[in-house]
């Protein structure tokens, strides 16, 4: 019952705020007495009402559509809205084709690692960085383990040099409880 009540009062709030979804109020959907007009080509024709400003879209057989509701008046432009999300929507498609995921891989070590050990984690984290995502080098300390820290800081320098080739350390080695960590980040080519 509480968050219902909530719920309806965010609701409420934000619709006293004029705050609009990401679909525009077109034509017979704008509900002012006085709106602001901008043609198509982004010249300014006045303050006039929606049904005059309709008339004057539906002549040149476009859409009236609300591009600013916060504002007063508010300003409404005439455009092909069918044409305009298609632009928008081929415009965000090409944002998130132009976006890079980088993902942060994880390469767990203990202190007393065999050489061996070391050398196929160093790889991976070598793997990793080469296809672009952040290392995060995690030393787990078990029992006493945890009163010699400097063994960890030793073997993430190790780790470090190893990989100099390949990566850069974003942050350095740091104790968290019976932790140590260190990221790394590829090297911009």
């Amino acid at each position: 019952m509480v968050t219902l009540c909530l719920f309806l009062f965010i609701k409420v709030k934000i619709w006293r705020c004029g705050v609009i979804s990401k679909d525009f109020r077109v034509n017979e959907e704008i509900r002012c007495k006085e709106i602001r007009l901008v043609s198509e080509t982004g010249e300014q024709l006045g303050i006039m009402s929606p049904k005059e400003a309709i008339q004057i879209a539906l002549n040149k057989g476009l859409d009236l559509v609300e591009v600013a509701p916060g504002a007063k008046p508010p300003v409404c432009k005439i455009m092909d809205i069918g044409k305009y999300k298609y632009e928008q929507s081929k415009r965000e498609k090409e944002a998130r084709k132009k976006q890079k995921v980088i993902n942060v891989k994880e390469v767990k070590l203990r202190p007393n690692i065999e050489t061996h050990d070391f050398q196929v984690k160093t790889k991976n984290a070598i793997r990793f960085l080469e296809s672009g995502d952040k290392v995060k080098v995690t030393i787990m300390f078990r029992g006493r383990e945890v009163s010699h820290p400097e063994l960890g800081r030793e073997l993430l320098n190790k780790v470090a040099e190893m990989v100099s080739d390949y990566a850069v350390i974003e942050k350095q080695p740091k104790l968290e409880g019976k932790n140590m960590f260190m990221f790394l980040s590829p090297k911009q080519s």
